[in-house]
Formats: C-alpha cells, sequence, structure tokens
C-alpha cells in the first residue's frame, strides 16, 4: 500500500509487489520471468487475455487485483479494504476465479494474486458478497481481540513500531502476531493455492513484520511459493526492504523512481551500471517496475501519461537484466479515486478507457527478446554521453534506444552472429555482417531491438 490517504471515504493505497520464493529466486520461478500486472481486470476478462495475448507473448505470469470481498463501492481502492476472505469481490466470484486460473494455466501463464492480508476495512456496512461488517468486527473471522492496540493512524516511519502497529490510512490492522490471525491469513492464501494460484503480491508487507510473514508463509502447503512483497524503501526508515529478503523478493521501488528522472531530467548514459550498481537490492530478490497503480497515480513515477518516454522507459526495463519486471496495465482516469471502466470489464483493449500497456507493441515485443536473451550479460554497451544508447545481451540480443530530440543514424557494433533480423521495434529487416555490426537510423524517441530466433518480419 502506498503511504498517503486517498480522498473520498478511507482510501488503502496499494502499492504492492508481486510475489518471491522462500529461497529469494533470482526471479519468479520457471524460464519467462515478466508480470503483466492487469490492474482492476475481472476475471473473464483475465482469463480471455491469457488467451489472446499474454500467453502467444510470452508473459510468464499475469497478476490479478485482489479477490477477496471487500467493502462496496466505484473507487479502485475498495478491492484494498476486504470484510471477508470469500472470492466475491467485484471482479467475480469463486467459480470465475477458478476458470481465470485454468486458463491462463492452459495458456502457459501462471498466476499472482493480490493479497490484502495486513488490514481489513475501515468502516461498516455490507461487502461485496453481501457480509455485514464493522470495523473491527468480521463475523465467522475476526473481532476485535484480533486487531492491533495501536488504533491511531500511522504517522511515523522512523518509528518501527508505529509502521507495523498502527494503521495504515485508517484501516484495521491485523495482529500479525496472534496465532489465530496466522492461522487465518495462511487459510486464506491456503485456499487460493488450492485454487492453483502460483504466487502472491504481499500487499503493505512494509506494515507488517518480516518474522509475522515468514511464520505464515511457512503455513501454505507451498511454502516455498512466489512470493513478492510491497515494501517502499524510504532513506532512514526504521523498516527497510532487505529485512524482507529471506521471505521472498521485494519490490525495488527506488528502480522506478530513479528511471523517472533519468529520463526526464538526466542522461541514459548513466543507466550504464543500472542496478546493484546504483546501490540497490541484488537483481535475484528484486520486483522491478515502470508504474504501478499507486506510483502512476501519485507522480512519483512515470505513466502512460508520459507517452513515448513511458514506452522506452519500459522497453529498457524488459531489455535490462535486472530484477524480475512488472509491466503495469490499467486504464485511463483524471481522478486518482476512479475505479475501473465497466466494473473490470475490458471488452477490448483500447476502448473504453482500457489502455492495455502490456499489449502495446513496443513493450510486448521486448517480453520476448527477454525471454530469448536470459541469463546473458549486458555486452557492447554504447552512449553519446546523453540520451542515445544501445547494448548488447551476449550473442542473443541488441538494443538501442534514442531518446534524443532527433533522428540518430550510426553503426553499431554488437556480438550477434551474422544474419537478417527482425527489427521488433520497427518491424524491419536489418542485417549484421560478419563482424557483428550493422548500420540504422532511429527516430527521435524510438527504440531498436533484434534478438535470436526473430529474423522474419
Amino acid at each position: 500500500m502506498a503511504r498517503r490517504a486517498l480522498t473520498g471515504a478511507v482510501a488503502l493505497a496499494a502499492a504492492a509487489l508481486v510475489m518471491s520464493p522462500t529461497n529469494a529466486q533470482a526471479s519468479p520461478p520457471g524460464t519467462k520471468d515478466v508480470t503483466a500486472v492487469l490492474f482492476e481486470w475481472d476475471f473473464a476478462s483475465v482469463a480471455k487475455e491469457c488467451t489472446t495475448n499474454l500467453g502467444p507473448a510470452g508473459y510468464g505470469y499475469v497478476q490479478v487485483s485482489p479477490p477477496a470481498e471487500h467493502i462496496q463501492g466505484g473507487q479502485w481502492w475498495t478491492s484494498y479494504q476486504p470484510v471477508s476472505y470469500r472470492i466475491a469481490g467485484r471482479l467475480g466470484d469463486r467459480a470465475a476465479f477458478q476458470n481465470m486460473v485454468n486458463t491462463c494455466h492452459a495458456a502457459g501463464v501462471k498466476v499472482v494474486a493480490d493479497a490484502v492480508v495486513n488490514h481489513m476495512s475501515a468502516g461498516s456496512g455490507t461487502g461485496t458478497g453481501g457480509s455485514s461488517y464493522t470495523k473491527y468486527t468480521y463475523p465467522g473471522l475476526y473481532s476485535s481481540y484480533d486487531f492491533d492496540d495501536c488504533t491511531a493512524q500511522v504517522t511515523n516511519y522512523q518509528d518501527r513500531y508505529n509502521v507495523q502497529h498502527c494503521e495504515l490510512v485508517g484501516l484495521a490492522d491485523l495482529d500479525t502476531g496472534e496465532e489465530y490471525v496466522r492461522k487465518a491469513v495462511a487459510g486464506y492464501l491456503n485456499d487460493l493455492l488450492s485454487l492453483g494460484v502460483d504466487g502472491f503480491r504481499v500487499d503493505g508487507a512494509k506494515h507488517i513484520p518480516a518474522a509475522d510473514l515468514a511464520n505464515i508463509k511457512s503455513r501454505l502447503t507451498n511454502p516455498s511459493v512466489y512470493w513478492k512483497q510491497e515494501v517502499i524503501y524510504g532513506a532512514g526508515e526504521a523498516v527497510q526492504p532487505t529485512e524482507y529478503t529471506g521471505n521472498g523478493d521485494v519490490q525495488e521501488f527506488r528502480y522506478a523512481y530513479d528511471l523517472k528522472r533519468v529520463f526526464n531530467n538526466e542522461n541514459l548514459a548513466y543507466l550504464k551500471n543500472y542496478g546493484e550498481g546504483w546501490g540497490y537490492m541484488s537483481s535475484g530478490v528484486s520486483g522491478v517496475f515502470v508504474d504501478n497503480h499507486d506510483t502512476e497515480r501519485n507522480g512519483s513515477t512515470l505513466s502512460y501519461k508520459d507517452n513515448a518516454t513511458y514506452t522506452l522507459a519500459n522497453v529498457f526495463m524488459l531489455a535490462w537484466p535486472y530484477g524480475a519486471p512488472d509491466v503495469n496495465s490499467g486504464y485511463e482516469w483524471s481522478s486518482t479515486d476512479a475505479g475501473p471502466p465497466n466494473g473490470g470489464r475490458v471488452n477490448a483493449c483500447w476502448q473504453d478507457g482500457w489502455k492495455c500497456q502490456h499489449a502495446w507493441p513496443e513493450i510486448k515485443s521486448m517480453v520476448a527478446f527477454r525471454n530469448a536473451t536470459r541469463g546473458q550479460a549486458v555486452t557492447n554497451w554504447w552512449d553519446d554521453g546523453n540520451d542515445a544508447i544501445a547494448f548488447g545481451r551476449g550473442t542473443k540480443g541488441y538494443v538501442a534506444i534514442n531518446h534524443e530530440s532527433g533522428a540518430l543514424t550510426r553503426t553499431y557494433q554488437t556480438s550477434l552472429p551474422a544474419g537478417t533480423y527482425c527489427d521488433v521495434q520497427g518491424n524491419r529487416p536489418v542485417t549484421v555482417n560478419g563482424s557483428g555490426q550493422f548500420t540504422a537510423t532511429l527516430g527521435a524517441n524510438t527504440a531498436l531491438a533484434l534478438y535470436a530466433g526473430r529474423s522474419g518480419c
């Protein structure tokens, strides 16, 4: 969850992260480590997208929004105020969820569920599945004894107790140190595992002690399930992301923050050692993204509103071998509270406000590039000292990005075998000679990407 209150009723900011393995693997298990985050898509639409786009494009995972029953309301953040652990939210019921998991698996795509387990709701009423609730009382699940004693809001990020035991934007904070709560949370996650879920993004993990999460994870039917934790870095803060790497992957928010600054105000040439060289967590435990549903709204990162700059940042992320990347895919918004069009139903991409960034040709084509270049080191780095860069991925791929204001023509040195390749950014053939060189012109704010196995356009 992001640490800000939204306007309107109590808004739960969820800057979440996807799951990661207990033994902290370098990326989600398997050979395809890109996750499409279909924010607030309903389950029927996700199922269709797995078949038509995600599977064929090579996405390894799809992350779905919280499936649990939640407070009523049209705002997106209502999904992040659970009132029970039944699969009965606005995005679909249990049958729709099960069908989505099965359909995505058939398409070769694994499913990550956004898990809200730090808190419950902020008010009282009737949930999306018909459950009655009041803050601190959720019949059949939790009573007042199951919540932390601190009922004030989180206000001091230099105070560990305040961060992990008080209430995030006024939401009832679960006492995850309590046996019953740990058992209940694990029960919810195990129910999702029984439906075939392959991993979890743990929302608001920073507000839960790492030891509590480790205990909960140990109770799962698959304790080594992929597990990605949302822990927002803050310099000098009491709770740091590195505390959580023993549980699994952790989102590296600095990656997204710095990409915005570099692409908007600095030089792409600075990206030559992006990752650990910038003081980030090790690649093997880091989840990365250009933006997520919180950061695109609070302005801390780039977003779809940045147009070509946003596209190029995603191209870079997918080409660069650091962390496991999430591609955010949401919808147009003017109010930061705005919920999904059509209640989450996506009739078609690029209609009704759905942005479908995961299917933008420039972004989608880089998923196959990433899969093809997996395990290859960065080679043949070139930059103009400013906003044009190029680099190879061993003998398997090569990418060039021109973020300058004018066209760029030059001869590039690669480690690719001689042959004709398809530039999947410009959909044009490119011939690499026996010395590994090719000459190309890139327009302003465009890219070029070649990879082994893709010769014809």
